[in-house]
């Protein structure tokens, strides 16, 4: 603090008026000690009181503690709910040091002492008191020794602990009622330092309820909703972890979103609720903290996932009485815990953020009914009028065949007939398929993912496959042999763009009596004798799988011709 000190005591006097009563009263109180002690205390009082930030207020009261009291080591340990200490604040130690020292101190020994029974406690040799258990391995000697609780109100907040008082002398007097009063001022500050983060945390909760539901109301998908909810969550709590889980079938919980340190290994994880964090704390539907994540005894289940993480939180999401899924934050081991102001407006952005997630998928129903009604329409639209025309015109056509005399005209005429009744086949197909919409499925039928897969080759193909499709690909082919096609399709068409170098290809997908066959031809060099074939061997044991099978044929004409085929349930 150096020449800061330097300020006359009739320039200080006068801010006493603007402290609390306790604080200014203590402050008088110290009039017998040295007129630099005064100015040193004095000085200590205004710079921990200047601090809004509570990290920064609490740095600058162990920093000020050394001053006061002359010592050559300091430190300011938090106490947790479970008696331990959750931060440790040291002063006088080079980072490299306090590495090599090890973990941080949990609260055993001397420091246990203090928490066990907070009063002032003087010594002038460490090693002579009962409590005392000797120094960890690269711990620096210390001999001297004062300590003193620091109060928030009625609560213990933490102690101040100093050690080897400069000059080799122990503690005085003195120095315990500097120190005593400093720890007042300290418990002042801390009060306000919490105060102005409760109201920012409540500022910046606010302000992300409100980007939320405005993200909503153009209608935003879930998973950017979700998205969202765990950023915001991350960011204003200052987390390195963020995980959203979801409630699934069996009483089970799948790990939907994961953001920061090792998501990886959260995400898509589905476990029980019964021995999991966050399945904790949805049966218990209020915010679970734990110090310790990585050694929670909570956490039974699952695989190793939370190595180096230490502070955590999980919140429970619910409007009413449905839980719609638990919002997770971890911290790095070493960290700050979640405090009470941190999460005291985490439950209310939770239930928000769940509401939000309720008003999107209402949305998105909505937006699903009005897409089967349109479908509805357009289905009965084909049927009224399409294919009652296309079925007058084949009529008309069959019947004209009688008044043609050239055969050719009239097997022209026949084969249209053909292709009018094949067209009538597709639309109806079409037809079936707008109607038997799964609503709660949400996906796109089979008709639909496979014209985007072939969209999505024709980048690395350099040309857009012609494709024909037949039969009631939507309904009649079930959602897990879908998959199996479409996987089939993309490996086939990466097979044509990696190795065929052709120029055009043809694809077909054909539903009919029970049988469904998909076909890729290209115009390509051919599969060359001693090509890699992990790939087509897959796809043939995808094919038996579903009763079926594959064939790879080289034509005349050349290049190749995939057929596989599997059996459609009855």
């Amino acid at each position: 603090m150096g020449e800061d000190y330097c300020r006359t005591e009739e320039g200080l006097r006068p801010l006493l008026h603007g402290l609390p009563d306790e604080l200014a009263e203590r402050l008088r109180a110290v009039e017998k000690v040295s007129s630099r002690s005064q100015h040193l205390l004095l000085e200590a009082v205004l710079t921990v009181g200047a601090g809004l930030e509570l990290p920064q207020v609490l740095r600058h009261i162990v920093e000020a503690a050394v001053v006061v009291a002359d010592a050559k080591y300091g430190a300011l340990g938090v106490i947790g709910a479970d008696g331990r200490l959750t931060q440790f604040l040291p002063v006088g130690l080079t980072e490299e040091q306090f590495k090599a020292i090890g973990p941080l101190p949990a609260g055993q020994g001397i420091l246990g002492e203090l928490i066990r029974h907070p009063a002032p406690l003087r010594l002038s040799e460490l090693g002579d008191h009962p409590a005392s258990y000797g120094f960890p391995p690269n711990h620096p000697a210390m001999h001297s020794f004062l300590g003193v609780p620091v109060r928030v109100r009625d609560e213990v907040f933490g102690n101040l602990y100093l050690t080897e008082k400069r000059g080799g002398e122990p503690f005085t007097d003195d120095d315990e009622t500097l120190l005593s009063t400093l720890a007042v001022a300290a418990g002042v500050s801390i009060e306000h330092a919490r105060l102005f983060e409760g109201a920012r945390y409540r500022q910046e909760w606010l302000e992300a309820n409100h980007e939320i539901v405005a993200g909503l109301l153009p209608g935003a998908e879930e998973q950017d909703v979700l998205s969202t909810i765990v950023d915001h969550a991350v960011r204003i709590l200052s987390a390195d972890l963020g995980v959203l889980a979801l409630p699934v079938e069996g009483d089970r919980l799948r790990m939907e979103l994961a953001s920061g340190v090792d998501s990886e290994a959260h995400r898509g994880l589905v476990l029980p609720r019964r021995g999991s964090f966050a399945g904790t704390a949805l049966d218990a539907r209020r915010p679970l903290i734990s110090a310790d994540v990585e050694h929670d005894p909570r956490i039974t289940t699952g695989p190793p996932r939370w190595w180096g993480l230490g502070p955590a939180v999980a919140v429970p999401m619910a409007t009413g009485e449905k839980v719609r899924g638990v919002l997770l934050l971890a911290r790095l081991r070493g960290r700050a815990p979640f405090t009470e102001p941190e999460t005291a407006p985490l439950l209310t952005f939770a239930g928000q953020a769940a509401l939000a997630m309720e008003l999107s998928e209402q949305r998105a129903a909505a937006e699903q009914v009005r897409l089967l009604r349109d479908r509805d329409r357009i289905a009965r639209d084909l049927h009224d009028l399409a294919i009652q025309r296309l079925f007058a015109i084949g009529m008309t056509l069959q019947s004209a065949v009688r008044f043609v005399d050239h055969p050719e005209a009239s097997e022209r005429l026949l084969r249209a007939v053909d292709d009018l009744d094949e067209t009538i086949k597709i639309i109806r197909s079409t037809i079936f398929g707008l109607r038997s919409r799964d609503v709660t499925r949400g996906r796109p039928g089979l008709r639909a993912r496979t014209v985007a897969t072939l969209e999505e080759a024709t980048r690395t193909l350099g040309f857009t496959p012609s494709l024909h499709m037949e039969g009631l690909l939507d309904t009649d082919v079930p959602e897990g042999l879908a998959e199996h096609v479409l996987a089939a399709l993309g490996e086939a068409l990466s097979n044509v763009a990696r190795h065929a170098r052709a120029s055009a290809a043809d694809v077909s997908l054909i539903a009919r009596a029970g049988r469904f066959t998909l076909t890729v031809a290209d115009n390509g060099v051919g599969i060359p004798e001693d090509g890699h074939r992990s790939g087509l061997l897959n796809l043939a044991k995808r094919a038996e799988g579903a009763g079926g099978g594959m064939t790879v044929e080289a034509p005349a004409g050349g290049g190749t011709r995939l057929v596989w085929s599997a059996t459609l349930p009855a």
